[in-house]
């Protein structure tokens, strides 16, 4: 498959220069694809920014048909597009094709949406309305752990609302992107849509530049907060979309082996490498010690391979920067804690780690208190629900949380406690379109997804008529 050339004012061009992509399941070079120059960024963005008045003058129907002719050519392209999904990111095919069609399916979900214009008041005096007009050239920056849906976060709603896109992909993961480029150029007039590929050297050119007017950004707390200090001399609009170290709190009452096998399952989805995994378990002492006997079994059960491999159910890490990360920071939970499960990277080539379970581990470690973005749980042993939120609390990070009892009153009133921007009760990382979804603290600003999430595409357009 290939060559992956860049989409710029409706054609697929080639790069300024190239750059490799490494499989993290070889080590080996995938292939070899287009990188953008800032040349090439300006040159994309002028596309965006001719094609704007047109595309915000387009009738929302029309909108709508090339959002869901998108999702068409994306879901008749599964096939192509999960393996390459997998091969450049690690995640085993099956969730590979689940992103690829979820990718779909949240095109599907913006095209079905509207921006009604709202009458405020319509008195004698007085017709007061609302609407919500583009705001012009929208930056989407896409991060390495899901490449595709959340680029599916961004690009629909910014469309759907009559914003032009630059489209970025992480560094380590711009492949499958670049092929989505490919399959939808015609789809839509040139320009509306730009796709760019970098070697992680042109954030600050993009979150500065003078002709964007919103930046949607996935990533670290670290990156996006140079996202907000880039975009401030323009006062742009930003969504941060960051880190997290989400805490499960796994109160008495609960059967262990059931609800160790969904912590496992929120904690190890894409070897850990989820904003909203779970980050640190803490769990009651009337069950601590069957909970962690129950996901040191899972966690030595777990398959760890490639991903194109039948029966892998963990990938290898994405890159060898959080490969190193991870161990790292394993390592040093091994004076802290006890490791039961996991721990050592697998032999031979890859990024791979088995699934790592410690326990009899403490808050104030790094493993505890840092988001790890890895095959790796730390295990709290608690006495009390209200200190467990306490400690749940005390994190700079508020992205989510989950509150894990058989008594829903309890966990209602701990949940409308927690410091977080989605709290979910026996149960954890569940998402949909049309639910919004976006962080507090150091974990970001704004909302993605759901009506909530379309409105930050816009900018509200207030009419005041007196009337006589």
């Amino acid at each position: 498959m290939g060559p992956f050339k860049l989409l710029i004012d409706g054609q697929l061009v080639d790069g300024a220069s190239t750059m490799s992509v490494i499989n993290p399941a070889t080590e080996q070079e995938l292939a070899v694809c287009a990188r953008a120059s800032k040349a090439q960024l300006d040159q994309a963005v002028a596309a965006a920014k001719r094609a704007f008045p047109a595309w915000r003058d387009t009738p929302i129907d029309e909108r709508r048909k090339a959002l869901n002719a998108m999702a068409d050519a994306i879901q008749g392209d599964l096939q192509n597009l999960a393996r390459l999904l997998t091969q450049e990111q690690g995640k085993p095919l099956a969730d590979a094709m689940g992103e690829v069609f979820g990718a779909a399916a949240f095109f599907r979900y913006f095209a079905s949406l509207d921006l009604p214009e709202k009458v405020i008041e319509d008195s004698d005096a007085r017709r007061v309305v609302s609407r919500r007009r583009p705001l012009g050239v929208v930056a989407a920056i896409v991060p390495w752990n899901f490449p595709l849906i959340l680029m599916a976060f961004k690009v629909p709603a910014a469309l759907l609302s009559g914003n032009t896109v630059v489209l970025k992909p992480a560094a380590t993961t711009p492949l499958s992107t670049l092929r989505i480029a490919e399959l939808v150029k015609d789809l839509l007039p040139p320009g509306v849509l730009n796709v760019i590929a970098d070697a992680n050297d042109l954030g600050a050119a993009i979150t500065a530049h003078p002709d964007i007017r919103k930046v949607s950004f996935t990533g670290s707390t670290e990156t996006g907060k140079k996202v907000m200090a880039g975009a401030a001399e323009a006062l742009k609009r930003v969504t941060l979309e960051l880190g997290g170290n989400d805490a499960a709190i796994v109160l008495e009452g609960n059967d262990p082996k059931a609800t160790a096998g969904k912590i496992f399952a929120g904690a190890f989805q894409n070897s850990g490498q989820v904003c909203i995994a779970i980050k640190r378990a803490y769990v009651h002492e009337s069950l601590y010690d069957a909970v962690c006997d129950e996901l040191a079994i899972l966690a030595d059960a777990a398959v760890v391979g490639d991903g194109l491999e039948q029966g892998t159910t963990m990938g290898p890490l994405q890159n060898k920067t959080q490969f190193e990360k991870v161990l790292g920071i394993i390592e040093e939970a091994r004076g802290q804690g006890k490791v039961i499960a996991g721990g050592l990277p697998h032999e031979g080539k890859g990024y791979f780690i088995r699934p790592t379970i410690v326990r009899d581990i403490s808050d104030g470690t790094r493993l505890v208190d840092e988001e790890q973005f890895g095959p790796v749980l730390p295990v709290i042993k608690i006495s009390d629900g209200e200190d467990a939120l306490s400690r749940a609390n005390a994190s700079d990070y508020g992205l989510g949380g989950s509150i894990w009892s058989k008594d829903l009153d309890r966990a209602m009133d701990l949940a409308g406690r927690m410091d977080t921007g989605t709290v979910w009760i026996n149960k954890h990382a569940e998402l949909a379109p049309n639910i919004p979804f976006g962080g507090a603290k150091l974990s970001g600003m704004g909302t993605e997804l759901g009506e909530e999430g379309l409105s930050e595409f816009t900018q509200m357009h207030v009419i005041n008529m007196a009337k006589g």
